[in-house]
C-alpha cells in the first residue's frame, strides 16, 4: 500500500515532469518560430544565400526587357502610390484542417486572375506539373480566401519578388494545411534562377539545415526580374504580359525601408481573385 508521503512525492514528481514537458514544448515552438522568421518563409534568406554563393544573375533578355530592371534606393523611397484605393470588404478568417482532395483536371490549364488595386495580374497555372498546388489555389480562391488580402513584401535586392497570399499580411499566415513541393525539376529553373514571370510557392525551407520541405501553404511570390534561387520552391504559374506590366509598376514604386526588402510603397491589395479552367 502506498503511504501518504510516497503519494505526495509521486504527485510532486508528476508535476515536475509536466512542467518540464511544457518547457520543452515552449522551447520547441520558439525554435520553430525563429526558424520561420530566419528563413523569411523560405524566400528572402535563401535568396540572399543563393546570391552570395553563386555571385551571378543569369537572365533571359526577352523577359528582362518585359519586366524592366528595378534599382533600389539607398534610402526609403518617396515614390507616390501608383495604385487605387482598395475595394470595400474585409479578409475572411478561414482555416482548414487538411489539404483539399484533388478535383482539378490535370490535363487542363487554369488561370488565376488577381484583380488588384494596381491592375489585373492573370497567372496561367499548370495542373499537370503542380496538381496539388493548382488544386489548393482553386479551392482557396473559390472560398474567397485571397479576397481583400495585401501583398505584404517586396524585395528588390538579391532577388526580385512580390510576395502575396497571407491573409494576416505579416508573412506568418496560412490556410491551416501544407502541400507538397512539386515541379522542382522544371526546365525553366536552369542554373538555379527563377526567371521573370514565374510564380512560385513560398515555404519554410531552410537551406542550411535542409528542414522545411513540403511546407507550402497559401503564400506565393511573383518574380518581376530574373532571381537567383535554388530550385526549392514550387513553380506553378506564369504571369501574362499585361500582368508583368502591373508587377513592374509595383516594383518601380519601391519598398518602405530603402534597403531592398520591405512593405511595397504601392498599396497592393487583391480585391478579388478568380480561377477559370481553360
Amino acid at each position: 500500500m502506498v503511504s501518504q508521503e510516497q503519494r505526495r512525492r509521486q504527485l510532486a514528481r508528476e508535476k515536475f515532469l509536466r512542467q518540464q514537458q511544457r518547457r520543452t514544448s515552449a522551447r520547441r515552438q520558439a525554435r520553430v518560430r525563429n526558424a520561420v522568421i530566419a528563413s523569411v518563409l523560405g524566400v528572402i534568406l535563401v535568396g540572399s544565400v543563393a546570391l552570395y554563393t553563386t555571385d551571378v544573375l543569369k537572365g533571359d533578355d526577352k523577359k528582362d526587357n518585359a519586366s524592366a530592371e528595378v534599382t533600389p534606393s539607398a534610402s526609403p523611397s518617396k515614390a507616390p502610390d501608383p495604385c487605387e484605393k482598395a475595394a470595400e470588404g474585409k479578409v475572411k478568417e478561414l482555416t482548414f484542417k487538411k489539404e483539399p482532395a484533388i478535383t482539378v483536371d490535370k490535363a487542363a490549364k487554369y488561370t488565376m486572375d488577381l484583380q488588384t488595386t494596381c491592375g489585373s495580374i492573370p497567372i496561367t497555372m499548370d495542373a499537370a506539373k503542380a496538381p496539388h498546388t493548382v488544386n489548393s489555389f482553386n479551392f482557396l480562391v473559390n472560398k474567397g480566401y485571397l479576397d481583400h488580402t495585401k501583398c505584404h513584401r517586396l524585395t528588390t535586392q538579391g532577388i526580385y519578388v512580390l510576395q502575396c497570399g497571407d491573409p494576416q499580411g505579416t508573412g506568418m499566415g496560412g490556410p491551416g494545411y501544407t502541400i507538397p513541393d512539386e515541379n522542382l525539376k522544371d526546365s525553366r529553373l536552369k542554373g538555379d534562377v527563377y526567371p521573370a514571370g514565374t510564380v512560385a510557392m513560398a515555404n519554410q525551407f531552410n537551406a542550411q539545415t535542409g528542414e522545411g520541405k513540403n511546407s507550402g501553404g497559401s503564400q506565393f511570390f511573383l518574380v518581376f526580374q530574373d532571381s537567383p534561387l535554388p530550385a526549392n520552391y514550387t513553380p506553378f504559374g506564369t504571369i501574362s504580359e499585361a500582368g508583368m506590366k502591373v508587377l513592374t509598376k509595383i516594383a518601380k514604386a519601391g519598398e518602405n525601408t530603402g534597403m531592398g526588402d520591405g512593405t511595397p510603397n504601392a498599396t497592393v491589395v487583391i480585391n478579388k481573385a478568380t480561377v477559370k479552367k481553360s
